[in-house]
């Protein structure tokens, strides 16, 4: 039950939704392996000598990474942010490992993230148990005997995170940001993104194949036998290639204007008159609503086609394949587990190995429990000091936007006094909430690994949808205090940085301040242009879609983005695929636009505390390289050759290298830095830039 993937505009991407601290405790009795070691502001080590930075700065700054940090066997990547991933991992284990003890002293919220925590690691019980704790769901499938039938089982299954067909939700209310309304949107698929099922070329043919092969082998995992599984299988494939055919793709979705259309209900009933929505939202628990946001009517109109001409049965099998494929490999027997991972691990993604229990069911405490987790977690490893620091930071880098946005010969004195106003209304959210979440009335019973996910799950569904028709909390997190990563919202108009990003290299009161500019800096200037690019530019200050730009400047707008959209679409990713520029535009803008900030910003830093930028340090970098260095070592990476192809179909974010010497070459400071020559690789002769 989250918010539409446009909404919450994320910086890193990564596939890790955890992390950060500081030194760790002692290791648990079952954990054999050393606290993960963390990246200091500048490695020289990851330095390549051999590499000109004028030809490729990520290969000069990251040249050896790859050999001194080859990617764990449990792992697609290996990066900075996965190296503090892997630290705050750790560290939250140490912390769950203690109060998973059944000790009659513990609070309310160490009974819960504990208890959580041991039932996700008794693998005895869950492979015991087998299928047993989904019976209830499968029972309820099994007993269908109507469509109509389906709208209640439908309903029950948003509340559990079954996306079957759909999924819904709340939100603010685009145009008026007040306001929090209820949303319907695409749903269903099982592969990641509508493109899957429908390019063409061998890769792609092999993909669907597999995917194939591993719905059958769930159903015969499931009982079925292996002709009926490899019927239903194919059934399955069928329903969903057409939901991929009435569903939107990831880059149309990244305009706002595209997955806003309100209407009354009725006219959405209109649209799928085989589903009940009144029933719909009744059994769901939504407030009464009369109106709501239906993301892509196209694609409702067509799921009531599929639904009418699709027989029962095979929607049946339909839903037990999306039940199955809805719950967590933790919580089922071990071969659908190893089944699970073999197809959307190995395959998909190019893992060799799952990552050890204790690892999952870390990462699966944090998103049941993340705020009764955080809450423990910052009073350990988030100091005042590195509040104050960031804080800091912040105001600096909103203070370099404000000049910056004076120097902009392209836009208008009429425009620049409403982007000024926007800028003024960001609000900076930095490393946890004011207030922590209750989980008072979420019930964990230990040795239910299955039910407390299914508790957990309903009691977020039910919060975020008693939302509707209330006013927005403007004090809400979209994401955990120890998740290695930040974002921009744009209804809300705010910059969100959890404690747990705001570690080394990223931060660290060690480091010099050219290294934590380069570093967190870019961060913090990265999240504040999303407020900027070509989604963020569409909201006002106060979190509305609404138009603030001339005509004129919008146009000249267009015209500058567009060259970043060019530019990164001419670099080659993998093989044959190439960046999707207009996919990754908003990620490219706040790299490119987040450095030249951070630049700015650090040259105050420095010109206030009287930092001599010619004197060079000990690796003889003067302070401006150092910053440059920083910045390029923030992106340090090996990706699988599966993982690359993955990443570029379905992330905004273009590939590690690209955030490195796609910017830099974009910002003529850094050529001077380094003696770099107009013309050279790092250089552009017709730089591109938006902000």
């Amino acid at each position: 039950m989250k918010k539409q993937t446009w909404l919450a505009i994320v910086l890193i991407g990564i596939a890790t939704s955890l992390t950060s601290g500081t030194q760790a405790n002692a290791a648990s009795a079952d954990d054999a392996e050393k606290a993960p070691v963390l990246l200091p502001g500048l490695d020289k080590q990851l330095i390549d000598a051999s590499a000109d930075p004028c030809t490729s700065f990520y290969q000069y700054t990251c040249g050896n990474f790859s050999k001194l940090y080859p990617i764990p066997a449990d792992k697609t990547t290996s990066e900075t942010a996965t190296m503090i991933f892997d630290y705050s991992e750790y560290i939250l284990h140490t912390l769950l490992e203690k109060v998973a003890a059944d000790n009659p002293s513990r609070t309310p919220n160490e009974q819960k993230t504990g208890d959580y925590y041991a039932s996700c690691m008794d693998t005895s019980f869950i492979y015991a148990a087998g299928l047993k704790p989904l019976q209830p769901e499968l029972d309820r499938i099994a007993s269908l005997t109507d469509k109509k039938q389906l709208t209640d089982l439908l309903a029950h299954y948003q509340l559990i995170g079954v996306n079957a067909f759909m999924s819904l939700g709340e939100q603010q209310d685009l145009k008026d940001a007040r306001q929090q309304i209820a949303f319907v949107n695409q749903g269903g698929l099982g592969l990641p993104e509508r493109d899957y099922y429908l390019r063409t070329g061998a890769k792609d043919e092999k993909i669907r194949q597999q995917y194939v092969q591993h719905i059958a082998n769930m159903l015969k995992l499931m009982g079925e036998t292996d002709a009926k599984a490899t019927s239903d299988a194919q059934k399955i494939m069928t329903l969903e290639t057409a939901l991929a055919k009435v569903s939107m793709d990831v880059t149309s979705q990244r305009d706002p204007k595209n997955i806003y259309h309100p209407m009354p209900v009725v006219q959405l009933a209109s649209l799928t008159p085989e589903i009940d929505w009144t029933a719909f939202f009744g059994r769901a628990g939504l407030p009464s609503i009369t109106n709501l946001n239906v993301a892509n009517p196209d694609f409702f109109k067509g799921l009531n086609a599929q639904l009418a001409s699709t027989d029962l049965d095979t929607i049946k099998t339909y839903l037990r394949w999306q039940l199955i494929n809805g719950t967590p490999g933790y919580t089922l027997p071990e071969a659908m587990d190893e089944e699970r991972f073999d197809f959307y691990g190995r395959k998909l993604s190019g893992q060799p190995q799952q990552r050890a229990r204790w690892k999952r069911c870390v990462q699966s405490t944090d998103a049941a429990l993340g705020e009764a987790l955080g809450e423990v977690y910052v009073k350990e490893n988030f100091p005042p000091a590195s509040k104050a620091a960031t804080v800091q930071m912040v105001h600096d880098i909103e203070a370099a936007m404000d000049k910056d946005i004076d120097t902009l010969a392209w836009m208008s004195p009429e425009t620049k006094i409403k982007a000024k106003e926007k800028l003024h209304l960001v609000a900076d959210k930095i490393g946890y909430p004011d207030h922590f979440r209750d989980y008072s009335a979420l019930k964990i019973v230990r040795g239910e690994a299955y039910g407390n996910y299914v508790r957990a799950t309903d009691f977020e569904s039910r919060r975020q949808l008693a939302k509707i028709g209330k006013p927005v909390d403007r004090g809400e997190w979209g994401m955990t205090p120890p998740t290695v990563n930040a974002y921009y919202d744009p209804g809300l108009n705010d910059i969100n940085f959890p404690a747990g990003i705001l570690q080394s290299p990223l931060f660290d009161p060690r480091s010099t301040d050219a290294e934590n500019y380069g570093h967190i800096g870019a961060i913090v200037g990265h999240e504040l242009t999303h407020g900027f690019d070509d989604q963020g530019r569409q909201f006002d200050g106060n979190g509305n879609l609404a138009d603030w730009w001339t005509p004129e400047d919008g146009k000249k707008f267009d015209e500058k983005a567009d060259c970043e959209v060019k530019e990164y679409g001419s670099f080659t990713a993998v093989d044959d695929v190439k960046v999707n520029g207009k996919l990754t535009l908003g990620e490219n803008t706040a790299d490119n636009g987040g450095l030249r900030l951070a630049y700015m910003a650090f040259l105050e830093d420095a010109k206030r505390k009287n930092i001599d930028l010619a004197q060079k340090d000990a690796n003889g970098y003067s302070p401006i390289q150092e910053f440059f260095v920083a910045y390029g070592q923030s992106w340090c990476a090996s990706l699988r050759p599966e993982e690359v192809r993955l990443e570029v179909q379905t992330d905004p974010h273009s590939p590690r290298p690209f955030r490195v010497d796609g910017v830099v070459r974009n910002l003529p400071e850094f050529g001077h830095a380094f003696g770099c020559k107009t013309g050279q690789p790092m250089m552009a002769v017709n730089a591109c830039r938006v902000w």
